[in-house]
């Protein structure tokens, strides 16, 4: 029986949204496994992280730990305010009790002195199902202090620095090309466009027996341009993923924009794969 589901970037055959935009219970600070922080800060400035759960929900009540000594929770959204150290360098966060580093690096006010709000890279191509990075000069370290707009409607802002900012689309958004307004403290930036795709999973989402081989098909809509595309390998007991545990392809490109993924069975039971777009930076010019 052949199936169709949404992809998100952090559970396969789901589609998971911040439980910030929706009335529900909160996930428990335990099930925290994704800190966000910004690449770039700045010496003595506001920032703003995020942490989610693995079904990409922001998680409150998360403590986290800084290399330089520093230790913050997550509040009620999910986020948290902090101010850069005042010592430019490179440092790392850590969620508690867990191993993952997050680096930041701290920019002198010289490196990155207060300018207008413009925005200087954006992704080439963004999933509608999961965030989006710009970087830039003159953003808002508080998050909720940055005004986005994607198609003119408002969207989440997780984790921001007056260099970075991190967001995600609207959940009613739209595949294709889409108009995005960026303002901190009502000082805008100029307009840019940012193309998202949709990307959707036809498989047979039966139990795998040893030995089975099965393809994996993730339509790409959108756009009709070659894509990168990542699949990891959640359950490597259950199944051996071609390429290793973590895959990478690109799309076919043209009107039926699709990529392949091939599973061969290990041992009988269900198969678990994430698959994510691939997000490069490229310039943005006035």
């Amino acid at each position: 029986m052949s199936s169709r589901y949404s992809l998100s970037l952090w559970t396969a055959l789901s589609f998971a949204v911040p439980f910030a935009l929706f009335p529900q219970q909160p996930p428990p600070a335990s099930s925290a496994r994704i800190l966000l922080l910004p690449r770039r800060v700045v010496t003595g400035e506001t920032a703003t992280l995020a942490v989610l759960d693995v079904n990409g929900r922001l998680t409150p009540g998360v403590s986290i730990n800084f290399s330089n000594g520093d230790h913050l929770v997550t509040n009620a959204t999910g986020r948290a305010l902090f101010v850069a150290p005042l010592t430019p360098g490179v440092i790392y966060a850590t969620i508690a009790g867990r191993e993952t580093r997050v680096y930041t690096t701290i920019l002198t006010t010289a490196e990155a002195p207060p300018t207008p709000t413009r925005i200087s890279s954006i992704p080439q191509f963004a999933s509608l199902t999961d965030r989006f990075e710009i970087t830039g000069t003159g953003l808002c370290g508080a998050a909720d202090a940055n005004i986005v707009r994607v198609a003119g409607r408002p969207t989440l802002v997780l984790a921001s620095s007056p260099t970075t900012l991190i967001a995600l689309p609207p959940a009613d958004q739209e595949p294709g090309p889409a108009r995005i307004d960026i303002s901190c403290a009502k000082h805008p930036a100029p307009p840019f466009s940012v193309t998202f795709l949709a990307l959707a999973l036809e498989a047979d989402s039966s139990p795998l027996a040893p030995g089975e081989h099965r393809v994996l098909t993730v339509d790409v809509t959108g756009s009709t341009a070659k894509v990168p595309l990542e699949a990891r390998n959640l359950a490597p007991d259950v199944a051996e993923l071609a390429g290793g545990k973590v895959a990478k392809v690109f799309s076919s490109g043209g009107p039926e924009n699709a990529a392949q993924f091939e599973l061969t069975g290990m041992t009988h039971g269900n198969f678990v794969i994430s698959v994510r777009l691939l997000t490069a930076p490229v310039p943005l010019h006035p």
